[in-house]
């Protein structure tokens, strides 16, 4: 059949949309990426990627567009499409059955050079129709600093091995000199069997997707796709709709580029609305650091993004229409954009300032729609060898790192949910996994009493931990701005919390890290004490419900010092 021939069909199978089977191709491929998701979960062996579930999964069209995916990490969701349609301009007409692309490069859209995307053609009778994708944070990605966070860095070779576009497969054959060129350059083993999870888990999205394709049929497909972006797009718009036209501008800060003390800068977002499109400018913001404080493109957009999404019905689909109607400008230079070579590691984390920005410029024109800020993450990563396995690890705090989220009109915000980037989507470690994966002893992990920001609506409490580092020369990394600045209230609502890491030695020494520090040395035995911070308060806090104060006060939510400073309860309240 001739070009022209298959367009007509096309054309003719757009005049006739079923708008049952519509919503059964937009829940069905919700399934396909959520069960793709369920594969990575139970094969992965990283307790990155099997239990606080940092990856995401999706399903992209012939051209890279986004049919749907599932975002157990959202900062890391938006980032896979702009790949996909690089991917499909690289390789042109390279592109075959059984390949099997690696990518991470910063600086061909991808996000953050640990998470390592996966992607994996979909072919119907010889023809391309569509990606299954699969991108994870892996626990090690080569460079100076085991982990993958150097926040001495300054270039991007200091950070990680970079990979552009790459076939680990071509045809249905392994490349083995390119697999063991990029496995050579990574330091766990670990690594290797977490990207197989997520080669299978793209080979669970093409069988599901051409079972799907065998039941409707390739112009069925293409229809509806169509016909789904579109509807997606008109419920974007509509959404859009609600917010009044106008420019709106706010504000978000970094501290610290980790090498020069005292060093901060400013996000600044332009917010415009018109015609059921919005744009999000970054022109203002400040120029990119010396050091690893600095995003690329698609992590920035990604934040902007995630941050909108929470601001609007939760139940849109997630495919190509749900973006056509939101711009980004993020200028090429600055700190939400680094130009080549620049360190980047630290840019997931630039989405809680970058969300600040944005909830500061429309809290004034939706406040039912906004939450006051997030407690804004102060993370640690420890490395090292564990010697009862003879085995080197490494470990993302998780446990420690998860604040509380801001309040919301009418709605406490939750507690203990993490950044902002993660839209509590990490989750926690199992505390018996966690001592048998590290040699560290975790002595305790509960909510942070009084942490929660005061309001009308309280901000989501933080959590205390506490654990014994269990390895010698421990390296611990930290990262984070959430030291500085605690979550804001709104509307009257009262800060929460600020965040705090401390070292005690085991000859009594405190050492107080700064909050991107490199470590080296840390002794077995040390106690590694952290506080996550709650999140803001919303409205009066006078005006809080006191019968739901008294069972705070019981539970140990708050203090009743501070029920009384914060709250201006008293006993005699009824």
């Amino acid at each position: 059949m001739n070009g022209v021939e298959n367009d007509m069909e096309k054309n003719a199978a757009m005049s006739q949309i079923d708008p049952i089977l519509l919503s059964v191709y937009a829940r069905t491929f919700k399934s396909i990426t959520d069960e793709m998701s369920m594969s990575v979960e139970k094969t992965a062996r990283s307790p990155i990627l099997c239990e606080a579930k940092d990856f995401v999964t999706g399903l992209y069209d012939a051209q890279g567009r986004m049919l749907e995916q599932t975002e157990n990490l959202p900062i890391l969701a938006f980032s896979l499409a702009p790949v996909c349609k690089y991917l499909v301009e690289y390789y042109g007409d390279d592109i075959h059955e059984g390949d099997v692309i690696f990518h991470n490069d910063v600086f061909t859209m991808g996000n953050q050079n640990n998470d390592v995307a996966v992607f994996k053609p979909i072919f119907h009778q010889g023809e391309l129709v569509a990606w299954a994708a699969v991108k994870g944070h892996q626990a090690d990605i080569g460079g100076n600093v085991a982990g993958g966070y150097n926040p001495r860095a300054t270039e991007v070779w200091q950070e990680a091995l970079r990979i552009p576009p790459v076939k680990v497969y071509e045809k249905g054959k392994l490349k083995k000199d390119v697999w063991n060129l990029i496995f050579a350059n990574i330091r766990l083993e670990i690594v290797q069997h977490d990207m197989r999870a997520q080669m299978g888990a793209c080979t669970v999205g093409e069988r599901r997707l051409l079972a799907v394709l065998e039941k409707y049929g390739l112009d069925s497909f293409e229809a509806h796709k169509i016909a789904l972006f579109d509807a997606t797009r008109k419920m974007m718009e509509a959404e859009i709709a609600t917010i009044p036209e106008g420019v709106y501008r706010g504000e978000g800060y970094v501290y610290f580029d980790g090498h020069n003390l005292g060093t901060k800068f400013t996000i600044r977002v332009t917010v415009t609305v018109k015609d059921k499109h919005i744009t999000f400018d970054y022109s203002d913001t400040d120029a990119q650091t010396d050091g690893f404080v600095n995003g690329t493109y698609s992590s920035s957009a990604s934040a902007a993004i995630l941050t909108f999404l929470q601001m609007v019905n939760p139940d849109i689909p997630h495919n190509e229409g749900m973006v056509r109607p939101i711009k980004m400008i993020i200028p090429e230079g600055t700190i939400l954009n680094a130009s080549y070579p620049k360190a980047t590691t630290f840019g997931n984390h630039l989405c809680p300032p970058n969300a600040d920005a944005i909830i500061r410029a429309l809290a004034p024109v939706i406040p039912d729609r906004v939450t006051a800020g997030w407690n804004n993450l102060l993370a640690s990563l420890t490395t090292g060898l564990d010697e009862e396995k003879g085995e080197n690890y490494v470990d993302i705090g998780f446990m420690g790192l998860k604040g509380g989220s801001g309040a919301m009109l009418g709605t406490d915000g939750y507690d203990h949910i993490g950044m902002i980037d993660a839209s509590g989507g990490i989750l926690d470690q199992d505390y018996e996994m966690f001592e048998q994966q590290t040699p560290h002893l975790l002595n305790k992990h509960e909510y942070l009493t009084d942490s929660a920001g005061a309001g009308q609506w309280r901000g989501g409490l933080g959590v205390e931990t506490e654990f014994i580092i269990g390895s010698e020369n421990t390296q611990l990394v930290t990262f984070g701005d959430g030291d500085f600045e605690p979550a804001f209230g709104l509307f009257g609502g009262k800060d929460g919390t600020l965040n705090e890491i401390k070292l005690t030695y085991p000859d009594g020494k405190v050492v107080v890290p700064k909050n991107k520090d490199l470590i080296e040395g840390v002794p077995k035995g040390t106690l590694y004490h952290q506080y996550a911070g709650g999140g803001g308060g919303y409205g009066d806090p006078a005006k809080r419900d006191r019968a739901i104060l008294r069972r705070e006060i019981r539970d140990g939510v708050i203090s009743a010092e501070a029920a009384k400073t914060a709250y201006g309860y008293e006993e005699s309240d009824s």
